[in-house]
């Protein structure tokens, strides 16, 4: 299975508050609190149940998920220190 095979999906709002219909396809797709990440199979009924609950998820690539956590670990990497010599 490739890495386009494959959606990251992030829940990126709280459950609090929400219908009962949209915590039970959140269940199914294994998200349980605000920012888990699941990696599901790009498929038709996994990208039905993504349609349901779209305004409380991110969907990436597998591709656009490694890329975004390199540029962050680029970004969190560090740095040499400065040496000033008086």
């Amino acid at each position: 299975m490739s890495s386009i095979d494959k959606l990251v999906v992030t829940l990126v709002r709280g459950l609090a508050g929400k219908r009962q219909y949209h915590k039970d396809v959140l269940k199914a797709l294994g998200l349980r609190k605000r920012f888990d990440c699941a990696v599901l199979p790009n498929s038709s009924p996994v990208r039905g149940s993504l349609d349901k609950v779209k305004h409380l998820v991110s969907v990436e690539t597998g591709e656009q998920f490694a890329a975004r956590q390199r540029e962050l670990c680029q970004k969190l990497a560090l740095r040499e220190p400065i040496v000033v010599k008086h």
